[in-house]
């Protein structure tokens, strides 16, 4: 073969080894490019996954009516003067523990409340217990999406209602925002301490709740004994549904409350 023939077919042949390999190079850029692109994509959707959790659970506090605290307790009534609305005397609570049972669906739970630590929303529960005003109502709102609380004592049963009365200031609020399983605490309106009727929520796993602009959540006091059996019997069947907030899947009402 002539030499320049054979010079020709070897130009061909180093051109299309270059096309070859621009061409695989040009795939590799376009994965690492999609890859990258991937990533990018894959950060910013677990950010605003992480971001709608923290929201909603916010949201969920200052909710009117759900224990807002996020637990906002279901939505209490607006606030009337205190006068005007017969808020309870804060000498009732006489600045002592007081001690009792809150029976939930035949389980009794033993309570202790500190009429030291929270003396007005302390001397509204007596009042309300005394008056038998949370016997036969229901606790409306169950959570089990990183928020761990069971709501109770609204009388229209979804959130709304309260003794027709609101009162405040927020009192007994932990400092880290941080909810021992067992403790007993007043819902109220989000950004509002002057929210707390009769709705109280029962934190039965370890909780953190954040504060909002009004502040933390009053802790009046705590369960001491029977938690787990509400555990087992009202809180672990879930939510209506299935969803992580809403109704408990096992209807469930007060059978009594009292304090002495």
């Amino acid at each position: 073969m002539a030499p320049s023939k054979q010079n020709d077919r070897e130009a061909r042949q180093a051109r299309e080894r270059l096309r070859a390999y621009q061409a695989r190079q040009t795939v590799h850029e376009e994965k690492v490019k999609r890859r990258k692109r991937d990533n990018w994509v894959a950060g910013i959707a677990v950010l605003v996954i992480v971001l709608l959790a923290v929201g909603t659970q916010l949201l969920f506090f200052a909710k009117p009516g759900a224990t807002s605290a996020s637990a906002s307790p279901s939505a209490s009534p607006s606030p009337t003067s205190s006068a005007a609305a017969g808020v309870p005397s804060k000498s009732i609570a006489e600045g002592r523990t007081w001690t009792g049972d809150l029976t939930i669906n035949g389980i009794k739970l033993g309570v202790s409340l500190d009429g030291k630590a929270a003396p007005q929303a302390v001397s509204s529960t007596i009042s309300l217990t005394q008056k038998k005003f949370y016997d036969g109502l229901t606790c409306h709102r169950l959570t089990n999406g990183g928020f761990y609380v069971l709501q109770c004592g609204d009388p229209n049963g979804d959130g709304s209602g309260g003794p027709g009365y609101s009162y405040g200031p927020i009192e007994n609020a932990p400092k880290d925002d941080k909810y021992p399983a067992g403790t007993i605490a007043m819902a109220r309106q989000s950004g509002n301490a002057s929210s707390q009727g009769s709705q109280f929520f029962i934190v039965y796993k370890d909780t953190t709740i954040p504060s909002d602009s009004a502040g933390g959540y009053t802790v009046i006091g705590k369960i001491t004994s029977g938690l787990p059996t509400l555990i087992s019997d009202v809180t672990d069947k879930g939510v209506q549904g299935g969803s992580t907030d809403g109704k408990p899947a096992v209807t469930t009402k007060i059978d009594s409350f009292t304090l002495q």
